[in-house]
């Protein structure tokens, strides 16, 4: 049974991605005997984690008993998933398989205090564990910054007002000790996380090399998956693809160059390029993607989207040329812009890079509504993932 254990976190893992759906395949992928993989099953479920279905129906047309089907507990724990942007916050309670339990309606102002935005975000979290009654492993929180490693720090929170080098993680780590929140609490960069959540749960599942690229609310990010890691650099700071200059010419960025990514491609840039200006009402993104969705047949609508695909196609050519990525996903924005104009992205992106002709990488819209929360809430999973047993029984005894 000390295999067995040992066996515990890459099983949980293996259900968690909906990769093992059943004892059988269980058994296959984690290479040990039909035994073991029950015993490793049983134990998850007698930890809350997962359900074993010993009497699965069987499959049209199948011979044989079908095998134990394995789901997520969806009873079981959660954690507390947080994401501060431009637009405001919101908070959500996320379960194992990437599902989101229960979320806090965002608020639409960000304190320009680090700790009391941080703060009330941690106590919106907190009422909904109160009223919930689930018990929380851990927290989560994405930003969109950078986000230094190992100090914690949000290097370039460029569309918030808050200082760069606010100790966002420290700040979390604070307030989540003083909300009562159990478990150890993690930081990161908002696109970082929705990488990571669409790579599990979402259109970037099975890809070995996965490019995602989004504009939220302002500004634009970038991530890099490989081998079911993301790819942070030596501190944290790898793929600020939203400063790759493709329009030398353009706008000013906050940077300090100019014609970057980040102030070519967001919803702001697309609301000035059609002529519009931003109201108070609703989030940018959500204006863009309204006037996307209701206009497009305007001429100045459809060529501001034009202008934006080719430049979001010649940054992401750029990408393709120096990581080589088997699928891009790209989110926010992004994902509304391949949806009016999805040949043409893809023919400025092959056009522009030395592999798109023999061998184009496919593009493809994110999937996973909230993917930067239950990105937050992959981070908070890890340790449990990692060693489930531990961690749950050290709760118990707590």
């Amino acid at each position: 049974m000390d295999r067995g254990r040992g066996a515990l976190g890459p099983a949980l893992e293996l259900v968690h991605t909906g990769r093992a759906p059943t004892r059988a395949v269980l058994t296959a992928e984690l290479g040990v005997t039909r035994a073991t993989a029950g015993a490793v099953a049983a134990e998850l479920e007698a930890l809350g984690l997962i359900r074993v279905d010993s009497n699965p129906g069987a499959a049209a047309g199948s011979q044989g008993r079908p095998s134990h089907r394995l789901t997520v507990d969806d009873t079981g724990p959660v954690v507390l998933a947080a994401q501060v942007h431009s637009d405001g916050y919101r908070a959500a309670l996320v379960g194992l398989g990437g599902r989101i339990v229960a979320t806090a309606p965002g608020c639409q102002d960000i304190d320009a205090d680090p700790v009391q935005a941080i703060g009330a975000v941690v106590d919106a979290g907190a009422r909904l564990l109160e009223e919930s009654g689930r018990r929380c492993v851990g927290a989560g929180l994405a930003v969109p910054s950078a986000v230094a490693e190992p100090e914690g720090t949000a290097l370039n929170p460029l569309h918030l007002a808050w200082t760069p080098g606010a100790p966002v993680r420290e700040i979390f780590a604070e307030r989540v000790a003083a909300a009562g929140i159990e478990g150890p609490a993690f930081t990161g960069n908002d696109v970082n996380l929705a990488a990571l959540a669409e790579h599990r749960h979402g259109a970037g599942r099975g890809a070995k090399h996965l490019l995602c690229v989004a504009t939220g609310h302002r500004g634009v990010g970038g991530a890099l998956v490989l081998d079911g890691r993301l790819h942070s650099g030596s501190s944290g700071l790898a793929l600020e693809v939203g400063h790759l200059t493709v329009r030398p010419d353009g706008r000013p960025c906050h940077c300090g160059s100019r014609g970057c990514l980040d102030v070519e491609t967001d919803p702001l840039a697309f609301l000035a390029e059609a002529g519009r200006t931003p109201g108070p009402e609703v989030s940018l993104l959500q204006q863009s993607r309204d006037l996307l969705r209701e206009e497009y047949a305007d001429v100045a609508v459809r060529t501001a989207a034009e202008a934006l695909v080719d430049r979001l196609g010649l940054g992401l050519a750029g990408l393709v040329n120096i990581l080589n990525p088997d699928r891009i996903v790209l989110g926010g924005l992004h994902q509304a812009l391949l949806a009016a104009a999805p040949e043409r992205l893809r023919a400025v992106v092959a056009d522009r890079s030395l592999w798109g002709r023999s061998g184009s990488v496919p593009i493809l819209p994110s999937t996973l509504d909230h993917n930067s929360l239950v990105g937050a809430a992959e981070l908070a999973w890890q340790p449990v993932l990692d060693d489930p047993l531990s961690v749950l029984a050290a709760g118990v005894g707590s």
